[in-house]
């Protein structure tokens, strides 16, 4: 079966680096997650264990520098997402937040004593983070959130609420992001401080082999030294979301890759009227438009990647890739259900999964909507968000 890749010789535009890691990233997937993704996804389960081999192989938090990371550069840490997403949404999710919400908001406005104590035990996996900055009522308006932090004498009393909360019911540090009378500032709080409480989301038709929280603060008492002290204003988070949107950039493409090869297998072997359905020109047709389309977004990720090596990368580019991309995704695992007829629907077959997942990533890190108009500000100079 050919690769759709091939189709534009995208391989070859690769260094040898870049190919490795894709390589050892797609082994340890086919051993250890594609035998159990499809009973992780029905269960509503993401196995703990996971965050240490995960770890072990320098996933975590792999572009950042020093505490026992990897120091990949950012092309690498894409094809790593484009990997992991093309075996599940919520596997990607995982190493996003631990690694670019997580780790990188330690690492970018962190302490030095925050840093040693949290950065090592993260890129491991003997720790898991997570990110809180979206509330019931603010998540594409984060300038109005609810949660506040005030002083009272030496230390921070926090109150408020997150929601959507990728591994918060199983972090052992969340950044948390509140308002205080100086503007936005962001605070570590361990498990285990009082007042602090998770709730998991359940019933969730997506990204079910993944943990989604709420977490709830009710007088957290914090000293200053749980405080990130660079981090000031709005643009601290943001900047932990651009991050965070690099790598869902290059991860739905893995997830079209995913469903295009499940329906490239299936057209070739299904037989409807005497032949392969594959060889049928409405098939084709479905098949070529999907390829072109992909191949597209994956070249758009490696420009992307390629400015973000170069320290070029602005905010309004990364949401030209992510509303790109996850939209094209998303069409490419609709289509490809479709391909596979009534067996599309069996968790036997990876396409109407994919589907499901990437309804969340359409809207998380920044709504297709939002993207839009991030875009439209960059080609007018003018804001149109309210």
């Amino acid at each position: 079966m050919t690769d759709p890749f091939d189709l534009l010789d995208i391989p070859t535009v690769l260094t040898d680096e870049e190919r490795d890691i894709q390589a050892t990233v797609a082994r340890f997937l086919d051993d250890r997650v594609r035998p159990n993704i499809a009973a992780w996804f029905a269960e509503g389960h993401f196995p703990r264990e996971l965050a240490r081999e995960l770890g072990e192989l320098g996933l975590l938090g792999m572009h950042l520098d020093g505490y026992g990371c990897a120091g990949v550069h950012a092309t690498g840490y894409g094809l790593a997402c484009l990997e992991l997403e093309a075996a599940d949404s919520g596997l990607r999710s995982f190493v996003s937040v631990q690694g670019s919400l997580s780790m990188f908001s330690i690492w970018r406005y962190g302490s030095p004593a925050q840093k040693e104590e949290w950065l090592p035990r993260l890129a491991a996996g003997n720790a898991i983070g997570c990110f809180g900055l979206t509330e019931p009522d603010f998540g594409s308006d984060p300038a109005g959130m609810r949660t506040r932090a005030v002083r009272d004498g030496a230390d921070w009393v926090l109150n408020g609420t997150k929601t959507w909360i990728t591994n918060g019911g199983i972090a052992d540090v969340a950044t948390v992001w509140a308002a205080t009378e100086d503007g936005v500032r962001g605070f570590l709080v361990p498990r285990g401080t009082p007042g602090l409480s998770t709730h998991d989301i359940e019933n969730k038709l997506s990204l079910r082999a993944s943990v989604t929280s709420e977490l709830h603060l009710s007088d957290v008492r914090l000293p200053e030294s749980a405080r990130l002290p660079a981090a000031r204003g709005l643009s601290a988070p943001l900047s932990c979301l651009s991050e965070a949107r690099f790598g869902i950039l290059f991860g739905a493409v893995g997830a079209a890759r995913d469903c295009l090869h499940a329906a490239l297998s299936y057209a070739d072997s299904r037989v409807q009227f005497g032949r392969p359905v594959a060889g049928f020109q409405l098939t084709q047709r479905k098949l070529a438009d999907m390829a072109v389309s992909l191949n597209t977004a994956m070249l758009l990720a490696l420009h992307l990647g390629r400015l973000k090596d170069r320290g070029d990368l602005r905010p309004e580019q990364v949401s030209v890739g992510k509303l790109n991309n996850v939209r094209e995704a998303l069409a490419i695992a609709r289509e490809c259900r479709t391909i596979l007829g009534a067996n599309g629907i069996s968790l036997e077959y990876a396409p109407l999964r994919h589907a499901n997942n990437l309804e969340s990533v359409l809207t998380y890190e920044g709504t297709s909507e939002i993207h839009t108009l991030v875009i439209g500000q960059a080609l007018t100079g003018l804001a149109a968000y309210r």
